[in-house]
């Protein structure tokens, strides 16, 4: 396991931590207060810890070695581990869902402490804690996962804010219907979540271009040898990436010399764009005055 990996497995496990922490405290409130909309927002944390947990396995099989079967590596598991939360998510709105408009029909005023109060204003700083950090090591480690489960997290920290105005709003006499209300308002935010989670993560899954071609043109036409630069591709992800193109030669160039040029070329992307992009160049001759087909 190389040291980016155990980097971002130990991330995961402290915000494991934290986010059941978290969750308990939301879960026992909002049972004491019998209010369904800091319970479905307990729950939402809850379901950030096990996101953390998919991302653990995620993470352990993404490590694993290139093998026979796998020769460009198990990086994608990552992938699926993310899809995997975005179904997570999907599952857990749509039961807040139902919830909410079962208590429309049956609204229940929640028993509102100062006590109650507090302690979400204690998980909601905790949260936003939590979330800057791992979106900071996710940037830091080029980890997709640790992005994805970030914007998870930071979800739940606009979820905790509608909470907490919508006990003080009760607290202030206002109609105990403003509970499902919140429900559904920690519904939309938990499907916001998942869709930004099924975007990213697919866009990895179906070869979507992960740079722009213009920027590997200029660093291919940045050496003098070079004539023209097409054909770009690229998949993969900011922390791995599968770059191929074409690149015109003299066609009178020795084997030698171009192999050492592809090896420039090769390391000047690395540079570039990080030392695991995979490089590979498919050189054509050029001839003076002549148009590319």
């Amino acid at each position: 396991m190389d040291s980016n990996i155990k980097r971002v497995r130990n991330v995961l496990l402290i915000i494991l931590f934290a986010n059941i922490f978290v969750a308990l405290i939301k879960i026992m409130i909002g049972s004491a207060a019998k209010s369904t909309g800091l319970t479905a927002d307990g729950f939402h944390s809850l379901s950030d810890g096990a996101s953390n947990i998919v991302g653990l396995i995620g993470i352990w099989f993404a490590s694993k070695p290139v093998d026979e079967d796998h020769p460009y590596g198990h990086k994608k598991f990552e992938t699926l581990a993310g899809l995997f939360i975005g179904g997570m998510l999907t599952i857990v709105g749509v039961k807040i869902f139902i919830k909410a408009f079962e208590k429309f029909n049956n609204p229940v005023a929640p028993n509102v402490s100062l006590e109650s109060i507090i302690a979400l204003c204690i998980t909601l700083l905790i949260n936003v804690l939590v979330s800057k950090i791992e979106y900071k090591e996710g940037k830091k480690l080029r980890s997709q996962i640790l992005i994805s489960d970030s914007l998870h997290t930071k979800s739940d920290i606009y979820v905790s804010i509608g909470v907490i105005i919508t006990l003080i709003s009760i607290k202030i006499g206002l109609s105990p219907i403003i509970d499902p209300i919140a429900s559904l308002f920690v519904g939309g935010f938990i499907f916001h979540a998942a869709y930004e989670i099924f975007s990213d993560t697919s866009g990895v899954l179906v070869d979507k271009a992960v740079i722009d071609a213009e920027k590997i043109k200029n660093i291919a036409l940045e050496f003098e040898e070079v004539k023209d630069a097409h054909n770009v591709r690229s998949r993969g992800t900011e922390d791995e990436m599968y770059i191929d193109f074409h690149i015109m030669v003299d066609a009178y160039m020795s084997v030698e010399d171009s192999h050492t040029l592809a090896i420039n070329i090769e390391n000047r992307v690395k540079e570039e764009l990080g030392e695991k992009s995979q490089v590979i160049l498919h050189l054509e001759p050029y001839y003076e005055g002549k148009q590319r087909l």
